[in-house]
């Protein structure tokens, strides 16, 4: 039996002619594209969030999805930014983060403490604000736009304004994103 007998196969389940050519250019049957299909997905999440479990990018993937239909279907967002942000950083950037409630930063990425901020699609500014009482390294702010789409920028504490405040503040430029 040769690689290609899928295609008679093809035509004695009634597959039309255009079907069985899309198959002979693509050399895989129908049955088995879904599976190649989510294969190149997983490789392609694999780049993209290369520190993310496969089951933590699809939690990501679904979440963002929902807040995205929920978006389209009410017209109001989910408030679930922080934690979107925060997820984002882990499959992206391999950040490690501390246990809930822990004060000063999220967490830490190759050993720096880093704090997350997340800018919502609701908010036309790209600056955020930090408590200067913290004891992160690096911020990274994690700009989410009105397309559902994630861009972010880490910042070395030092590079932040406000040093002799309450507050530091740190801007969010994509051109100049991580």
């Amino acid at each position: 039996m040769s690689d290609w007998d899928f295609l008679h196969e093809m035509h004695a389940l009634g597959y039309s002619a255009d079907e069985i050519a899309d198959a002979a250019g693509s050399g895989a049957a129908p049955w088995e594209w879904e599976y190649i299909d989510r294969e190149l997905t997983r490789r392609e999440l694999r780049e993209e969030f290369p520190f993310g479990t496969l089951e933590q990018v699809e939690v990501f993937c679904d979440l963002v999805d929902c807040a995205a239909r929920y978006f389209e279907s009410t017209g109001r967002h989910m408030q679930i930014w922080g934690e979107l942000g925060e997820l984002y950083a882990e499959i992206k950037f391999g950040l490690i983060r501390h246990v809930a409630h822990t004060a000063g930063s999220d967490g830490t990425i190759d050993g720096r403490l880093i704090e997350v901020k997340t800018i919502s699609p609701e908010k036309a500014s790209d600056r955020v604000m930090v408590k200067s009482q913290g004891d992160f390294e690096q911020l990274l702010i994690v700009r989410i736009d009105s397309e559902f789409r994630f861009s972010s920028k880490l910042l070395d504490r030092s590079a932040l304004n406000g040093s002799a405040g309450k507050f530091l503040s740190g801007r969010f430029q994509a051109s100049q994103g991580r």
